[in-house]
């Protein structure tokens, strides 16, 4: 019986593997299955979905780091400007009041910045066709924006608060792009700006394993429009995910 057990579980481990890695390739089908549907939907359903998940994802950023913040945690309230302050004071006090918040303020606040900037970067991406600075730039520009409106920072002026801040936050994100891409292409291979359209498609269906198969076969942007099954078959990319990419460029 001793025998019979532990030779059933050492077959099950051959069969299971590390179960870390067993769980992690479940998560990672998970999410590729997600990206397959999504890429699947209307424009305003992938982007509502997309603003979603950015709105969780930055009020739980948020709200860990207004509980970190000495004013989050303190009993005592930030008191007020003095009534006759000028508005130059007051526009400061609410700016170091808006970055100063507790938790609920500092959640609210992120979550409107960064799911703003995950939906714009989401309709930007499905009509340009690609990732680019142009729509890194106006994300976060509507994201900036937005934040300044609702976390107060724009008093006395909020519209010219929110159109300053929209773009000091896209020029820092355009820098950033632009750093990244530098960074990328001394790392990267040359050959890869001929594959910025396929990537940007592969990882819209969460297929991004399958970007060496491509560049084996020489599938380069310019021959996208020409893909059949027999040349995605011809660079061993399985039946599922040839159905998929096929699909994705007649759309």
């Amino acid at each position: 019986m001793a025998s019979s057990s532990s030779s059933s579980s050492s077959a099950a481990q051959a069969l299971g593997g590390n179960p870390l890695e067993e769980w992690t390739g479940r998560v990672k089908a998970l999410e590729a299955r997600f990206r397959a549907w999504m890429a699947k939907q209307p424009i305003h359903v992938e982007a509502a979905v997309t603003t979603a998940v950015g709105v969780v994802q930055g009020g739980a950023l948020g709200g860990l780091m207004g509980s970190l913040t000495a004013d989050g945690g303190s009993p005592f309230p930030m008191p007020p400007p003095p009534p006759n302050a000028n508005p130059q004071a007051v526009a400061s006090f609410k700016q170091a009041q808006a970055l100063a918040g507790g938790p609920l303020v500092q959640a609210r606040n992120f979550a409107v910045m960064t799911g703003a900037n995950a939906g714009i970067s989401c309709v930007m991406r499905r009509i340009r066709g690609a990732e680019d600075i142009q729509g890194s730039m106006a994300a976060a520009f509507g994201s900036g924006a937005l934040f300044s409106l609702v976390s107060g920072m724009g008093t006395p002026n909020p519209v010219a608060s929110a159109i300053t801040s929209g773009v000091a936050f896209a020029v820092f994100q355009g820098g950033f792009f632009m750093i990244g891409q530098k960074f990328s292409k001394r790392q990267g291979v040359s050959e890869d700006t001929y594959y910025s359209r396929t990537r940007s498609m592969l990882q819209k269906l969460g297929l991004e394993k399958y970007e060496k198969n491509f560049k084996k076969g020489l599938l380069t942007d310019h021959t996208l429009p020409l893909l059949t099954d027999s040349a995605l078959r011809d660079v061993k990319i399985p039946p599922g995910p040839r159905l998929l990419i096929l699909d994705q460029i007649k759309r």
